[in-house]
């Protein structure tokens, strides 16, 4: 008996290692094939047989003007999204929480629908209103959009921070003599630091991977996601995948730093510089 619980013990086991890494093989290996093919120095069909080690593409794509400006619409895209986002969705979701007045449920309700409907639905709706409103389509009309889906999500991280907030900080805080914009700059916005982190990321990776809603409000600011939908319809350009690689290799150093605790790190040292300081005075 011992012996058959221990060879199901080892089959179970076996068993659930293959699945996992078949789930890892499905996850990592097309970005594994988009690294590889961007060092493939095969110029006739790069896809199909390896032609050695090379930076070709890496030279290739910084002559590439319409490609490197479709980077700089998407970055540009993102960071002012993601500015805007993490602004309206900051005050918002403290405004929800702290203050109760008509409609509030009803705002708290409609938060979910650019959430839940589909980027089709979103798109053309959006589309719709321009037209009728007279927004012209190009960078403003993308901002208006990405920022339109991007603010619930940060709303939605603040608020699940704000479910553990201590309102008695803020009145400590008042009754030590601060007003309520130096408490909300000095004790609020610091507790719910992590929440707001979290949404301005979300809304970035939202608004720099958007296809969907940026293909129905585009006008002559070509994003790089629709860059590369118009370049598939004749075969990806290998241009793509040195691009996309430095991409990768930018998201892999900021999960590295925060994950690393360097940011940790240097707001210690920066508070214990600024308590050395008060006490050398």
């Amino acid at each position: 008996m011992a012996i058959k619980r221990q060879t199901k013990h080892m089959l179970s086991r076996g068993t659930g290692i293959v699945f996992c890494a078949l789930i890892y093989a499905v996850l990592f290996l097309p970005i594994v094939i988009v690294v590889a093919n961007s060092f493939n120095g095969n110029t006739e069909k790069p896809y199909l047989s390896w032609g050695g080690f090379s930076l070709r593409w890496y030279v290739h794509l910084f002559q590439n003007g319409p490609l490197l400006a479709s980077f700089g619409n998407t970055m540009l895209l993102a960071i002012t999204t993601t500015v805007l986002a993490t602004a309206l969705g900051t005050l918002g979701a403290v405004g929800l929480y702290r203050y109760k007045f008509p409609g509030r449920n009803l705002i708290d309700s409609l938060l979910y629908i650019p959430v839940v409907i589909p980027e089709i639905v979103m798109g053309i709706s959006l589309l719709l209103v321009y037209v009728k409103v007279g927004v012209p389509r190009g960078m403003v009309g993308l901002i208006i959009a990405h920022v339109t889906f991007c603010v619930s999500f940060v709303i939605f991280n603040i608020r699940a921070r704000l479910d553990g907030y201590d309102p008695s900080l803020e009145e400590a805080s008042m009754d030590l003599g601060a007003n309520r914009l130096v408490t909300f700059f000095k004790v609020t916005l610091p507790m719910l630091a992590p929440g707001i982190a979290g949404g301005a990321l979300l809304s970035f990776t939202l608004s720099i991977d958007d296809v969907v809603v940026s293909y129905f409000v585009y006008g002559q600011d070509l994003t790089f996601p629709l860059k590369v939908m118009q370049s598939i319809k004749g075969g990806v350009v290998p241009d793509v995948n040195a691009l996309s690689t430095l991409i990768l290799l930018g998201t892999v150093a900021i999960v590295v730093i925060t994950q690393s605790g360097m940011i940790d790190r240097w707001r210690e040292r920066r508070d214990a510089a600024k308590l050395s300081q008060e006490r050398g005075r």
